[in-house]
C-alpha cells in the first residue's frame, strides 16, 4: 500500500546495505564508462564492447560470466528495437512521413504559431509509433522548406522539431527504445518488486498525452519567444558558410601541362589544399566533377582552398587566376546546374571520426563540399582534414539527380527536400496495414511486441516495402551495441547491491522529504544524467536504484521507474542529451546555450507535470 504524498519519511527506518569489494569494482566500471559516454574519445559501440570486455575481465567480483556479457545481444530489447528500426525504414521509404508533414504544413502559411502548431501536429503522433529518430531526419527538410516558404527562420522551427518528437515518443512503449529498454529492466526487476512488470502497449499514454499537450502548447505560445533567429528565412548557403572568400577561378592557358591531364592531376599539381568544385566548359558548367574527367585547354576550375592556399594560386604553372576570392558571385547555383544543400553526419553514419577529404567525399557522394560546421562553429577556412562527428553540417552541391539518392542514404540528412524525391508511394498503404497490425497484435497482448514486430519485418521484405539489403540500412547499429553493452552493466550493478548502496544514498540525503518530492529529484537526475550519457544508458543504470529507492521509502516502486523513463527521453538542455537535438543542430544554425534557454523551463515544467500525473494515475 503506496503512503501518502504528505507522509514524511525517517531515515532511520531504512537499513544500511554493505558496501562490498565487489560494488567497488561495479563502481569504477560504472565511473568508466560516464568518463567514455562524456569525453567522446571512442564511438558509442566501441566504447559498449570495451564495456563488455571488462565486465567479463573483472568476473570475480562483477558476476557478469561471458554468457551473461554478450546476453545483451539476444535480450529481448535489443531484438525489439532491431526489429523496431528496420519497421519504422520501411514506412520512411514509402514517404508517408513527408507527405504527412507537407499536408499539416500546407495551412501554415507565414504564420509562425500555425508553422508550430503543424510541426508539432505532424510529428508527435507519428513518434509514438515510429521511432523517433529516423522521423526527426525524415522531416528536417519539411520543416526547413516550411519556414523558408514562409519567410520564417528555421532556428524557429527545428528545435521544436526535436522536442516535439521526442514528447511524442511517450505515447507509446515503441515510440523510442529508451521505453522498449525501461520495459524489459522493470520486467527484470520484478521479482523483487511485485509492483514492476513489463510496459504494455498504451500502459503511459494518457501521461504521454498530457504532456505532449503541454510541451506543445509551451513551444507554440512560448518557447519561440526564447530563440534567436540564428539562420535568417531564405538564406543564401554561400553567405552563411562565407563561401565566396574561399573560392578561385583558375583558366587553363594554352600549352599548360595540364591540357589533356584530368581534374585529379589538376588537383595536385595545384596542392592538396586545392579542391574542384566545378569545371566550366563553353558555359557549360560540370559540378562535382568525377576525378577522371579530362581538361581541355581555356576550362575554367572552380576551386575551393584557404586564404593561404588561395595566395599561391597566382604563380602557379598552367593557370591563371581568373577570379580571386568573392567569385562566389559567379558561383551558378540554379537547380538546373548543381543544387546547394547542407548535409548532416547522422548518427550511425560512417563519416564520424573520418577526416574530411573533398576529393574522396566528391567521388562516393557526387557531390563538391563548399563549407563546413563543426558542433555548430563555422569551420570557416581551413576544412580539409578535420575530424566529422555526429551533427556537423556540410554544405555541398550536387547535381540534381543525385540529391534523391543522398536523401536516401544513411550516412548524412539532407536539410532540403530532393526536387525529385524517388518514394515508394503504392506501398504505402501495404506498409501502413503492417504497422496497425504490429501494434494491435502487441496492443491486445495476442503476441509478445518482439514477436509482432519481427513478424512485421518478415511481412515488409515480403510485400516488397524493402528489399532485403536493406534490412541492414535501416538500423541504427550503434543504439544496438549500446544496447547490448549496457545491459550486462545494468546486470551487475543490481547483482553486486551498487543499486541497493546507491539507493540507500538517496534516502539518506533525501529521506526527510516527501515520496513525491524524492520522485521528483529522480526525474531530474534522470535529466542532467542523460544531458552527458546516452538516454539508454542512464535508463539502464537509474532504474534499479530508483526502484530500491522507491521501496525503500515505502513508496510505489513502478511510480519511480516511470519517472526515470520518461526524464530519460525528454532531454531539452543541449545538443547531446539526444540524438534528435543534434539533427537540428547545424541546420537551425544553433548554438548550445540556445538549447539550454528554450529546453531548461520545458525540462521544468514537464517534471511537475510528468511527476504530477504519476502520482494522479499510478500514486506514489
Amino acid at each position: 500500500m503506496p503512503l501518502p504524498a504528505c507522509v514524511f519519511i525517517a531515515q532511520a527506518t531504512v537499513t544500511r546495505p554493505e558496501l562490498t569489494t565487489d560494488a567497488l569494482v561495479v563502481f569504477g566500471v560504472v565511473v568508466l564508462a560516464l568518463v567514455l559516454f562524456l569525453t567522446e574519445r571512442l564511438p558509442i559501440d566501441v566504447t559498449a564492447i570495451l564495456l563488455i570486455v571488462v565486465l567479463v575481465v573483472l568476473e570475480p567480483w562483477t558476476g557478469v560470466d561471458p554468457e551473461t556479457g554478450i546476453s545483451g545481444f539476444a535480450n529481448e530489447a535489443t531484438i525489439t528495437v532491431l526489429a523496431m528500426l528496420i519497421l519504422s525504414g520501411g514506412i520512411s521509404r514509402t514517404g508517408v512521413v513527408q507527405e504527412l508533414g507537407r499536408r499539416m504544413a500546407a495551412f501554415a502559411g507565414d504564420s509562425l504559431r500555425k508553422q508550430l502548431f503543424a510541426t508539432v501536429a505532424a510529428t508527435s503522433p507519428v513518434s509514438g509509433f515510429l521511432n523517433n529518430t529516423p522521423v526527426v531526419a525524415l522531416l528536417v527538410p519539411v520543416v526547413t522548406d516550411v519556414a523558408n516558404r514562409g519567410n520564417t527562420s528555421p532556428s524557429k522551427l527545428l528545435i521544436p522539431l526535436s522536442y516535439a518528437s521526442q514528447m511524442g515518443g511517450m505515447l507509446t512503449l515503441i515510440g523510442t527504445s529508451t521505453n522498449i529498454l525501461a520495459s524489459d529492466v522493470s520486467a527484470r526487476l520484478g521479482s523483487q518488486y511485485p509492483e514492476l512488470h513489463r510496459f504494455s502497449m498504451f500502459e503511459f499514454t494518457g501521461l504521454g498525452a498530457i504532456v505532449v499537450v503541454v510541451g506543445s502548447l509551451y513551444l507554440i505560445f512560448v518557447g519561440h519567444y526564447l530563440l534567436p533567429e540564428r539562420v535568417p528565412p531564405n538564406a543564401d548557403y554561400l553567405e552563411e558558410y562565407k563561401v565566396g572568400d574561399y573560392l578561385a577561378d583558375l583558366a587553363i592557358i594554352p600549352g599548360s601541362p595540364l591540357v589533356g591531364e584530368t581534374v585529379r592531376d589538376a588537383t595536385e599539381s595545384l596542392g592538396p589544399e586545392i579542391d574542384v568544385v566545378q569545371v566550366i566548359r563553353d558555359e557549360v558548367r560540370s559540378v562535382a566533377p568525377r576525378q577522371a574527367t579530362p581538361l581541355r585547354e581555356g576550362d575554367v576550375l572552380v576551386v575551393r582552398t584557404n586564404r593561404d592556399a588561395i595566395a599561391t594560386l597566382e604563380d602557379a604553372a598552367g593557370v591563371e587566376l581568373v577570379g580571386g576570392p568573392g567569385s562566389a558571385a559567379e558561383l551558378s547555383t540554379d537547380a538546373e546546374t548543381g543544387v546547394l544543400t547542407e548535409l548532416v553526419v547522422s548518427l550511425d553514419s560512417r563519416l564520424v571520426g573520418e577526416r574530411l577529404d573533398p576529393e574522396s567525399f566528391r567521388e562516393e557522394f557526387n557531390a563538391a563540399v563548399l563549407g563546413l560546421r563543426s558542433h555548430g562553429e563555422l569551420v570557416a577556412d581551413r576544412i580539409v582534414g578535420n575530424r566529422l562527428d555526429v551533427g556537423d553540417t556540410l554544405l555541398v552541391q550536387a547535381p540534381p539527380d543525385t540529391l534523391d539518392r543522398l536523401a536516401r542514404r544513411d550516412d548524412v540528412i539532407v536539410a532540403r527536400e530532393p526536387p525529385r524525391p524517388d518514394y515508394r508511394t503504392d506501398k504505402a498503404p501495404v506498409a501502413i496495414a503492417i504497422m496497425v497490425g504490429v501494434v494491435a497484435v502487441a496492443a491486445l497482448e495476442l503476441y509478445p511486441i518482439l514477436v509482432s514486430a519481427l513478424a512485421g519485418v518478415v511481412a515488409m521484405v515480403v510485400t516488397g516495402v524493402l528489399e532485403p539489403n536493406e534490412l541492414y540500412d535501416a538500423v541504427e547499429w550503434d543504439i544496438i551495441f549500446l544496447l547490448a553493452g549496457v545491459i550486462p552493466l545494468g546486470i551487475a550493478l543490481e547483482a553486486s547491491g551498487g543499486a541497493a548502496y546507491l539507493a540507500w544514498l538517496v534516502v539518506q540525503s533525501a529521506g526527510f522529504l516527501p515520496p513525491i518530492a524524492v520522485l521528483w529529484l529522480f526525474y531530474i537526475l534522470t535529466g542532467l544524467l542523460t544531458e552527458v550519457i546516452s538516454n539508454n544508458a542512464s535508463v539502464v543504470l537509474l532504474l534499479p536504484v530508483a526502484a530500491a529507492a522507491g521501496a525503500g521509502i515505502g513508496a510505489n516502486p513502478f511510480a519511480f521507474v516511470l519517472a526515470v523513463t520518461f526524464a530519460a527521453s525528454t532531454a531539452f538542455l543541449g545538443p547531446i542529451g539526444y540524438q534528435t537535438n543534434l539533427f537540428v543542430y547545424g541546420p537551425g544554425g544553433y548554438r548550445f546555450g540556445d538549447y539550454f534557454r528554450i529546453g531548461a523551463p520545458l525540462q521544468l515544467l514537464l517534471s511537475v507535470v510528468t511527476v504530477g500525473g504519476i502520482a494522479l494515475f499510478w500514486g506514489v
